[in-house]
C-alpha cells in the first residue's frame, strides 16, 4: 500500500493507494513545528479509524510547502514505516520539462498538480489551486511546465479585511443570497465570492488567449467548491488531484 502526503500551509491531506485506486484519505491541520514522532502518532491514529495498519504501508511519498516538515515526514517514515519516503524536491523525476528560470522555486504541490493534470488531459491544461494562495499553473500541449501565476488566497484576504476593519464581522464562506447584499455579512459574502470568481475568470481568460481556447482547465484546493460554481471559465473540480499526482510521481521514482 502506498502512502501519499500533501503538506499545505494550512492543512495536510494524505491518502493510501492500492495500485491506482485511492482507498481512503484524511485531512488534519498543519502544525509547522510537528516532530516526526508526533506525525507518526497522528498518522497511526487516523489510519486505525479506518482499520488500516501502518505495517501495510510499503512505500510513501510527500510534497510539502513547509520545508522543515518534509524532513520530519521522512524521519517518521524511517522510524515507523521502515522505508525511505520519497520527497518531492529538486532532482525528482517528473517526466516534465520545467520552463522556469529557477526550478528550485517551484512549489512542490504545484509541480505535483501539473503532472496530474497533464496525465489526465494529455494536452495543454491549467491547474487553478485554491489554497492559502490561488495559483495558476499552465502546462503546454507537449507536457512542459510553463511557469505560473500567484495571487492572495481567499482566507488570508478575508482575515486581512476583518482584522483591519474593526466594524466588519468574520463570515462563513457560503454563497450569497443575491448579488446586492441586504446586510453587512451578505455584502462581504457577495464581494468575496463574486470578486474572486471574477478575478479567476480574468486571469484564466488571459491564459486562454495565450495558450489557446482548447486548453483544459481544472481546479483543486480546499476552497475550490466555494468559488468555482460562480466562475464562468472553470467547470471541473478535483479535490484529489494532488494525491493522484503524488501517486504518479512515486511510480516515476520507485
Amino acid at each position: 500500500m502506498l502512502l501519499v502526503v500533501d503538506v499545505g500551509n494550512t492543512q495536510t491531506h494524505f491518502g493510501t493507494f492500492e495500485g491506482k485506486e485511492l482507498v481512503e484519505h484524511w485531512r488534519f491541520a498543519t502544525v509547522r513545528d510537528s516532530t516526526g514522532d508526533e506525525l507518526g502518532a497522528k498518522l497511526r491514529a487516523l489510519l486505525e479509524l479506518r482499520g488500516v495498519d501502518m505495517a501495510d504501508l510499503s512505500a510513501s511519498i510527500v510534497s510539502s510547502t513547509v520545508p522543515q516538515l518534509a524532513d520530519e515526514w521522512r524521519s517518521m517514515a524511517d522510524r515507523y514505516l521502515d522505508h525511505e519516503m520519497v520527497v518531492v524536491r529538486q532532482g525528482i523525476k517528473t517526466g516534465m520539462a520545467l520552463r522556469y528560470d529557477n526550478p528550485r522555486e517551484i512549489g512542490a504541490d504545484r509541480l505535483v498538480n501539473a503532472v496530474a493534470a497533464y496525465d489526465r488531459f494529455k494536452g495543454a491544461c491549467v491547474v487553478v489551486d485554491f489554497g492559502t494562495a490561488i495559483t495558476y499553473d499552465p502546462v503546454s500541449a507537449d507536457g512542459e511546465y510553463l511557469g505560473g501565476i500567484i495571487s492572495p488566497g481567499v482566507e488570508i484576504s478575508l482575515e486581512a479585511l476583518t482584522s483591519r476593519a474593526a466594524a466588519l464581522p468574520k463570515i462563513d464562506l457560503i454563497a450569497p443570497k443575491q448579488l446586492i447584499g441586504k446586510s453587512t455579512i451578505e455584502g462581504i459574502r457577495s464581494g468575496v465570492i463574486y470578486g474572486f470568481a471574477g478575478g479567476v475568470d480574468a486571469i484564466v481568460g488571459r491564459l486562454l488567449d495565450e495558450l489557446g481556447e482548447e486548453t483544459d482547465l481544472i481546479a483543486t484546493g480546499g476552497l475550490a467548491h466555494s468559488i468555482v460554481p460562480h466562475c464562468r471559465t472553470i467547470d471541473v473540480v478535483d479535490d484529489l488531484l494532488t494525491l493522484t499526482g503524488l501517486r504518479l510521481l512515486h511510480e516515476k521514482n520507485a
